[in-house]
């Protein structure tokens, strides 16, 4: 599995609010990491060094590979204020290696990058800090070498539970994140801000929430309104807040184009206070249609042929890729068949007249069958219920093998047989052999 730790950066004016300020941090972040994946939870909200985690394994091929999945999530995480992310196997790990400022967990054996962290990256552990430190221990690698039994018994259970999480000997245990209905996202800005544009860094902020929110709902957003709530020290005609309602031609959450629209619209507002917080709504938002890039034709390409479906996978995969069967005049099961690139065009070709039931699935090599005296068993005792049917040519077909010439001569007995399990089999005999006359399984009727 691929854990991502983000860190989020909670500044706050005035320390009566911190612990709002990180509530607040926390749902933003883990608002837009919803649109990687459904697996988000919180790490010790309440703590001094709350942290988001998600784990992206399953969401790789979706956003084109770790490479470019990693650097979207740093370039946006940037842009929410987060002050440090890391990668690892584990969530736990992942949190510990993001503490310790340390952003690749996965190039690196975990259990070298975790040895190497001081003991505070852990809070179960850096709760025994005094303690350890008597003893020496003064980075995760010297608690875990210690033995099991002292630990547990000097120690609460959280200690081991938590070290054996970030090194993956236990699996982590989360509560998820639920993706909300509605959109609302508030932020306290750093300092007081008297002029409207100056707010627009605030606001992108939250606009890239919304964003994220929009993408795991499949959505885009055609209105959406910002306030912003004034400073307690103001006069009492500003009244408490302002608002401003943006509308948009079609449903989007492209960030930079919201991002200048809302920039357009301050240009023109006036504050009448200055102001501390800020506060995004969605108002009115709608399923957006999405570009598919499935290799295969949508509803809104009901009409396309066949050919062009062939030919635009093709171009996308590589010829060599794409093939199409061609029938043979053969009487040779393993050869009647044979495969050729799809664009290429048809040549004209009979098939021969089957007289007898052909297999719905057949064995590139025929499997070789025990037999019974002389009846061939496969997962049982076989009963024949139709044959034989006699093949026999090939001279003409010479290969070439270990750098011998030799031709594909057959001459075989074809049955119809039973199964008591197997269901109904496509099998023959072999006849003209140099050995004993074999019995060979060659194709499975569904």
């Amino acid at each position: 599995m691929l854990w991502v730790a983000l860190l989020p950066d909670t500044p706050s004016p005035d320390p009566s609010r911190r612990t709002e300020a990180i509530a607040h941090a926390l749902w933003r972040l883990s608002c837009w990491c919803l649109q990687f994946t459904p697996r988000v939870a919180l790490v010790e909200p309440l703590s001094e060094s709350p942290a988001v985690v998600m784990e992206v394994e399953a969401s790789l091929r979706l956003f084109g590979g770790k490479r470019q999945l990693a650097l979207r999530v740093r370039e946006e995480a940037a842009d929410l204020g987060v002050q440090q992310l890391a990668w690892a196997p584990t969530s736990t790990g992942a949190v510990a290696l993001a503490r310790g400022g340390i952003s690749n967990g996965i190039n690196k054996p975990l259990e070298q990058l975790l040895d190497a962290l001081p003991i505070e990256t852990l809070t179960a552990v850096a709760a025994h800090q005094v303690t350890l430190a008597r003893i020496g221990c003064t980075q995760l690698g010297h608690v875990r070498v210690l033995p099991r039994g002292g630990l547990s018994r000097r120690f609460d259970a959280e200690l081991l539970l938590a070290l054996d999480r970030a090194y993956g000997l236990k699996s982590d245990a989360h509560a998820w994140v639920q993706l909300p209905e509605t959109f609302s996202a508030r932020l306290e800005l750093v300092s007081r801000v008297e002029i409207a544009p100056a707010i627009l860094f605030g606001a992108r902020r939250l606009i890239v929430v919304m964003s994220g929110w929009l993408a795991a709902r499949n959505s885009g957003v055609t209105s959406f309104t910002l306030k912003w709530f004034h400073d307690a020290m103001r006069a009492k005609s500003a009244g408490d807040s302002g608002e401003l309602t943006i509308g948009t031609a079609k449903p989007t959450r492209d960030i930079e184009h919201l991002t200048r629209l809302l920039a357009e619209h301050l240009n023109k507002v006036e504050l009448l206070a200055p102001v501390g917080d800020l506060e995004l709504i969605a108002v009115d938002v709608h399923t957006q249609d999405e570009k598919s890039a499935s290799l295969f034709p949508q509803p809104e390409q009901a009409g396309e042929s066949l050919g062009l479906v062939l030919e635009r996978i093709a171009a996308r995969l590589g010829p060599e890729r794409v093939l199409r069967p061609a029938i043979q005049e053969d009487h040779r099961l393993e050869w009647m068949c044979h495969w050729r690139p799809a664009q290429e065009p048809a040549s004209r070709q009979r098939r021969r007249a089957v007289t007898t039931p052909q297999p719905t699935l057949v064995y590139p090599e025929p499997v070789r069958l025990a037999t019974r005296g002389d009846r061939p068993l496969y997962q049982g005792m076989l009963q024949l219920l139709a044959g034989p049917h006699r093949v026999e040519g090939g001279w003409w077909d010479r290969v070439v093998v270990a750098n011998k010439a030799t031709t594909r001569n057959v001459a075989r007995d074809y049955w119809v047989a039973l199964s008591e399990h197997a269901g109904v089999l496509w099998i023959f005999q072999t006849r003209l052999a140099d050995d004993e006359a074999a019995w060979f399984l060659q194709g499975i009727f569904a």
